[in-house]
């Protein structure tokens, strides 16, 4: 299994009146992690777009552990948890670098839609794309 890890380090405007990250920023981290994710196995998510694979977000959750705070260095652990023809799952942990403490873990879901944004089955319609996710987990 694939997993890729992406290096943060927390800025200002991410942390609440109480100096830690707004619960938000965390689903912001995670976009950040699968698209690096999707960068660092081989592909782009402008080359599968502008092949007419389009991949909107259908669910996510996150369960937060401890609160990063301002000028934490982090790292957004992202990995395809599940795998099928018309979605995919990613999930994610953050882990503070200094301690490497377990700050919030989650998993978004993703379908495959071409552009009139109906359901496609990228097995059948997009085999390359099928191949390289599969083999990443």
């Amino acid at each position: 299994m694939y997993i890729n890890e992406t290096k943060l380090k927390v800025r200002y405007v991410e942390t609440d009146k109480m100096g830690i990250v707004h619960h938000s920023n965390y689903y912001a981290w995670f976009e950040v992690g699968r698209g690096e994710f999707v960068s660092n196995s081989g592909m782009s998510y402008r080359a599968l777009e502008d092949r007419g694979l389009m991949m909107p977000l259908v669910e996510s959750h996150c369960k937060y552990y401890e609160g990063a705070k301002y000028e934490d260095e982090v790292t957004i652990r992202t990995w395809v948890q599940e795998l099928s023809g018309v979605k995919v799952v990613f999930n994610y942990e953050v882990i503070r670098d200094s301690d490497k403490k377990l700050l919030a873990k989650g998993d978004t879901v993703q379908t495959f839609v071409g552009n009139e944004f109906k359901i496609v089955n990228i097995k059948k319609k997009y085999p390359d794309v099928w191949e390289k996710l599969e083999s990443l987990c």
